[in-house]
């Protein structure tokens, strides 16, 4: 399991791995004897296999976890930021997805990844030189934050100024840094930055902020960051939030692209979801599927954070539909 600092169902605090549970493998987990798509109430046993997809929230459950930079208030001046939106710019979903195959898949270094991305992408073109100065990019103890910290030093050297990256840790860590200036700049997360610092100053039962638009979480999130001495640049396209994921063989054996048509098709006893054990109660994962989709599974097996078990468990057949995160690189096609 990857460490995070981000908690992608909904609370933040930290999330413990757990063990796989026994008995989750009914008849039919290895595919060959599940039941035939939309029997009533049968629902869709696992289906084994490699490949695995994201299927559409199209009902829009998860809310917008954007990648955005997060920046010291006393350091933020628009030469900065702008060098910080050139990276935003260049980032999708895909693009993230392929960045975080290249370190967790293919084992090249963040800064490798990151440098080979800058190239290809024609990254640092257009970015103004000026005067500079000393930064200090932290990042999250997550090879994602890795990279998207050497990315931002990639522009920001280009920017004119001296860089380095600095591994922190998680987020009640490196924010508070962040805070007094200790470090400059470091790779956000719209919607779980809105909440965390919602949640900070108002309480763990303050009212959420941030919505399924990005527009909208990041109108929240700016005066949230004020109150803090911290500012925040554009956001990307590319999201890292909660995705349900399942095999491509599963896919296509039962015609599922959507969480609704998985509700559709698969609520039923046959139907086992996995994911953290956190996932039984947060309202973004299994209560927010039966509460927005109507979906109702058979069993719910105790897995982790997105992480290998989760994976290996979709892989092997043992579940139907897992809780990953939608820049895995295990989403990736080539």
């Amino acid at each position: 399991m990857r460490a995070r600092t981000r908690l992608a169902i909904g609370a933040v605090s930290a999330i413990a791995g757990a063990a796989l549970l026994t008995g989750c493998g009914d008849a039919g987990s290895s595919g060959t004897d599940a039941p035939k798509p939309n029997a009533s109430g049968a629902g869709c046993a696992p289906v084994a296999g490699q490949q695995l997809i994201a299927l559409q929230d199209d009902k829009k459950l998860q809310n917008s976890d954007n990648v955005i930079p997060a920046v010291n208030s006393k350091a933020a001046n628009p030469q900065l930021i702008a060098a910080l939106d050139k990276v935003s710019a260049a980032l999708d979903t895909p693009k993230l997805i392929q960045l975080n195959k290249a370190v967790n898949d293919e084992r090249k270094t963040p800064k490798v990844a990151a440098e080979e991305f800058a190239t290809a992408n024609n990254l640092t073109a257009g970015i103004a030189r000026g005067s500079g100065g000393d930064i200090t990019v932290g990042a999250g103890n997550f090879a994602e934050s890795q990279i998207l910290g050497e990315l931002y030093r990639i522009a920001l050297t280009a920017a004119g100024y001296q860089v380095k990256v600095q591994q922190i840790g998680n987020r009640e860590l490196y924010e508070p840094a962040l805070e007094k200036g200790e470090i400059q700049v470091v790779p956000e997360y719209a919607a779980t930055m809105a909440e965390f610092l919602n949640t900070k100053a108002n309480g763990q039962n303050a009212q959420p902020v941030s919505s399924p638009d990005i527009n909208t979480t990041v109108s929240a999130l700016k005066p949230e960051g004020d109150k803090v001495g911290i500012t925040f640049g554009a956001p990307a396209a590319a999201q890292d939030q909660n995705a349900f994921a399942v095999t491509q063989a599963f896919a296509d054996k039962y015609g599922v692209r959507t969480l609704s048509e998985l509700a559709a098709k698969c609520s039923g006893s046959a139907t086992v979801l996995g994911g953290p054990p956190e996932c039984e109660q947060r309202p973004f994962c299994k209560p927010g599927l039966e509460k927005t989709y109507g979906l109702s599974v058979g069993k719910f097996s105790s897995l982790d954070q997105g992480g290998p078990l989760t994976k290996s468990g979709l892989r092997d057949g043992s579940i139907s539909v897992g809780l990953i995160f939608s820049s895995d690189g295990a989403f990736a096609t080539s």
